[in-house]
């Protein structure tokens, strides 16, 4: 029997099982923060930013950004019909709307024309979140939100490693947001990041992250204004800070997954995640699009991975299809896409036989349909 081929798996060695029994052994009292303050110092410095606040989830991090910008009942929010739930329900928590526009046929990125077709007097901000790793038409979009006073605001859960014009995706917007789920190319397990540049914006969120309670207030339990609660351990930071100081060597493996794929697929009729000129794709999650003109039942295909011992993910539904939001717009590429994708297994110790044995499983399928 063939070992099963899960799509992901965390890269965990022994430096992090030594911070961890550390953080478990030794990390309270004094320490109780110790690990999470060092962290965030070295998610600073990897991606050249002035502010970090670790926390439980990618979605705690987006709900309190958004907060911190002012972001409220009767405010609109624009983002990508093709994402993940997560970056949309904190719009929701502050009872503002979220604006559902089409992505961009190349990119699969949020579609910088039909963002400015959306805004509205009512528009707060833009979410360009890095679908796969692939990176958004950020130029676009910060031209965008200049000339209509609009914040543009980076989700990139998905896409640490990822770089638009030299600079590390996440950092370039008012704020960015991360993921650590146990999927993503950095793991705590289940955990998140907030980053800014903004000194201003930092301190509001730093006094929403605990409660509300201001870095500078002299009374003991008092709340300035309510808060949130989010906060990381001080463990699962101890994990994320021995994986970014592996942080170069997982990106480069999740580079070579890709490239091993993007080999060995070529010739086929599809295409997958693109790697413009002046960006880098840090590659989270392989991913491949079958050419519109091509029979293809994608269900079929994922049941035909699995009979083979492999596990395959569908492409993200569009977030309109699941009426849960009003405001949608029309977004055929996103539906188009949508049936027609497929994320590969890709993780660290994927070895060269594997992914040939991934490949194989696709050159099957296609040439029989």
């Amino acid at each position: 029997m063939k070992s099963r081929i899960h799509y992901t798996k965390p890269s965990i060695t022994e430096r992090e099982i030594e911070y961890a029994n550390d953080a478990v052994s030794n990390g309270w009292g004094p320490r109780c923060y110790e690990y999470i303050a060092r962290f965030e110092e070295a998610f600073k410095k990897y991606l050249g930013v002035k502010h970090a606040i670790a926390t439980s989830s990618c979605t705690g991090a987006m709900h309190m950004g958004l907060s911190g910008l002012g972001v409220g009942p009767g405010d609109e929010v624009i983002l990508a019909d093709i994402n993940w739930v997560a970056t949309a329900a904190p719009i929701t928590y502050l009872g503002a709307t979220p604006v559902l526009v089409d992505v961009d046929p190349v990119s699969w990125c949020i579609d910088p024309a039909r963002v400015e077709q959306a805004i509205t007097e009512k528009t707060k901000a833009i979410i360009a979140v890095h679908l796969y790793g692939n990176v958004c038409d950020m130029r676009r979009l910060f031209d965008i939100g200049e000339r209509h006073g609009i914040a543009v605001v980076e989700d990139a859960a998905e896409a640490i490693g990822s770089q638009y014009h030299e600079q590390k995706a996440g950092s370039n917007g008012v704020f960015g947001t991360f993921s650590f789920h146990g999927s993503k190319t950095v793991t705590t397990g289940e955990g998140g990041m907030f980053v800014t540049n903004n000194d201003a914006l930092f301190e509001k969120v730093l006094t929403l992250s605990n409660h509300g309670r201001s870095a500078g207030q002299l009374k003991q339990f008092w709340p300035d204004m309510i808060g949130f609660k989010y906060k990381l351990s001080n463990v699962q930071a101890a994990i994320g800070l021995a994986q970014m100081e592996r942080i170069e060597d997982l990106v480069a493996d999740k580079r070579r997954v890709f490239e091993a794929y993007s080999s060995l697929l070529e010739g086929l009729p599809i295409t997958m995640n693109p790697e413009p000129s002046d960006t880098i794709n840090g590659y989270w999650m392989p991913t491949f699009i079958v050419d519109p003109l091509v029979k293809f039942d994608r269900n079929n295909f994922i049941a035909h991975l699995g009979m083979n011992g492999i596990d395959g993910r569908a492409f993200f539904w569009p977030l309109s299809d699941t009426g849960h939001f009003d405001r949608c717009l029309p977004s055929p590429v996103a539906h188009s896409l949508f049936s027609r994708g497929v994320n590969l297994p890709s993780y660290y110790d994927l070895s060269a036989g594997d992914i040939e044995r991934v490949a194989d499983c696709v050159r099957q399928f296609l040439g029989a349909n």
